[in-house]
């Protein structure tokens, strides 16, 4: 158990009370929950024009959808005259068996379903004196259109990404795999946003064990709002007390589709555009969704560019620092003494520069990311370009550590998960700082306690560290060689071609 976990476990109870609201299921009972909302409606309908024979309807304005409210429920109701010479008994069960034009309908016998049913999309029909109520789908499918993904750049690939609408996100997962092995359970998770969850397998491929595990956590999830991405991966995954990703996210349904046929499980969530894969493991994010779109030999080239990438990004500003500061004889003399004279007027330190440089390139590439695009684009050239420019003509800081610190930014650049970049940032000044303390041997300790962090770190049971764990291959294979799925998702069916 972490820290942090350790802190949770200390702190007041979280009280639960079911059911959430307790009471008459009767329009005066619904008026009291919704009190103060001024999109709460509630319409009294003589049923077939009988003034003896009255519904109420109710609905959430903004919620529904106003013309199927209008031609599924309440026409139905004004013309059908037969339907109002019925009684009460008899025209309730015409109406639950499809004498109203909807396609889903259900009866609710409880306040906290029909509040429930409300806020989802619902409009209810109660008759008066009776605690009950007939539930009619007519929500409104307003969502963002699919476009482009815009974080994963789409070169041969599919051009759809997720969207905020759940549904919307199930459906572009089940064009791409129509298998109907495909498994979708659905967790409600929040207490105030109450909002849907889905775990998605493929049946006889993805591990038992692991759907049991993410299901479990997910039923452990007890907090009020589930409105943000972090919300939900603080919560699943194996150990909070690290910077590295441990489960994979992405934008695009083919690689959250590639991702299920390979035995991962997945995860998707309402007002979320990404999908999630479990369990991730290192190899995973260096890995990009057009790796298999290229011809194999480019492909392999490109991961091994960016494991090389990945050394740079983490190690040379540290490199520097430890050459420059303790092991200058490891220079070339030619140019060392380039260096040495660049640095002669400038008052800092190498290790002192080389994080001040780090930390202005994560404060411009904040600022970039913060502000418009528009105006983001002219800080970065401001920052990079003017900023830079003076401060070496100014000799607060040397071109050679300006070079090594956009040697590493660049190379962090090529990472495909931005949560894997992340981490190695947080990585570079500390790995700079030992280098700054002990030269090499600081560097190399640093190496040391970065696998040593790394190797400790699993996802959902498999080491953070496969392929180097279990003898996998880490290049891309040309695809008829590519016979078995990975052999640490413990898939059920290792085969997926002949």
């Amino acid at each position: 158990m972490g820290f942090f976990q350790k802190r949770a476990a200390q702190d007041p109870p979280h009280p639960r009370r079911e059911p959430r609201l307790a009471g008459p299921l009767t329009p005066e009972a619904l008026g009291q929950v919704f009190e103060n909302c001024v999109d709460y409606s509630r319409r009294s309908i003589a049923v077939g024009g009988n003034e003896a024979m009255r519904l109420e309807l109710i609905f959430i304005a903004g919620m529904v959808r106003m013309e199927r409210v209008s031609d599924y429920v309440l026409r139905p109701l004004a013309q059908d005259a037969a339907l109002g010479e019925l009684g009460e008994a008899v025209a309730w069960e015409k109406m639950r068996s499809g004498a109203l034009y909807s396609l889903s309908v259900s009866e609710v016998t409880t306040l906290d379903k029909a509040v429930g049913d409300l806020v989802d999309g619902n409009c209810l029909l109660i008759f008066p004196g009776k605690e009950r109520a007939l539930s009619f789908n007519v929500g409104t499918e307003e969502k963002r259109s699919i476009g482009e993904p815009e974080d994963e750049v789409a070169v041969k690939g599919p051009k759809d990404s997720f969207v905020e609408n759940l549904r919307t996100n199930t459906s572009l997962v089940r064009r791409h795999l129509k298998a109907p092995e495909l498994r979708i359970t659905e967790q409600v998770v929040g207490r105030q946003s109450l909002t849907p969850v889905d775990i998605l397998w493929l049946e006889g491929i993805a591990d038992p064990d692991t759907v049991k595990t993410l299901q479990r956590r997910m039923e452990d999830i007890d907090i009020d709002a589930l409105l943000a991405t972090g919300n939900l991966e603080e919560y699943i995954v194996d150990d909070l007390d690290t910077a590295f990703p441990l489960v994979q996210s992405t934008q695009r349904p083919d690689r959250f589709c590639y991702g299920l046929c390979q035995g991962r499980v997945g995860v998707l969530m309402e007002g979320i555009p990404l999908g999630y894969l479990a369990p991730g493991v290192i190899g995973d994010f260096l890995r990009a969704p057009e790796d298999r779109a290229e011809n194999w030999m480019v492909a392999t080239a490109l991961t091994a560019l960016r494991w090389v990438c990945l050394l740079l990004t983490l190690f040379l500003p540290g490199l520097y620092v430890a050459m420059v500061s303790f092991h200058p004889e490891m220079i070339p003399a030619r140019l060392a003494l380039s260096i040495m004279a660049a640095r002669r007027d400038v008052p800092f330190s190498a290790l002192f520069e080389t994080l001040l440089l780090l930390a202005a390139f994560e404060v411009l590439q904040e600022a970039g990311l913060r502000l418009p695009q528009s105006i983001g684009q002219t800080v970065s050239i401001l920052g990079g370009l003017v900023v830079g420019s003076a401060a070496v003509e100014a000799k607060l800081i040397s071109p050679a550590v300006l070079v090594v610190v956009a040697i590493a930014g660049i190379a962090g650049y090529t990472m495909p998960s931005q949560d894997l970049a992340g981490a190695l940032r947080l990585w570079r000044f500390f790995a700079a700082a030992l280098s700054g303390l002990a030269g090499l041997f600081g560097l190399a300790a640093g190496a040391a306690l970065l696998v040593g962090h790394l190797a400790g770190l699993e996802s959902f049971g498999v080491p953070y560290l496969t392929p180097f764990t279990n003898a996998e291959p880490i290049l891309r294979q040309p695809l008829t060689a590519d016979k078995l799925r990975p052999a640490h998702l413990n898939s059920e069916n290792r085969r997926k071609q002949r």
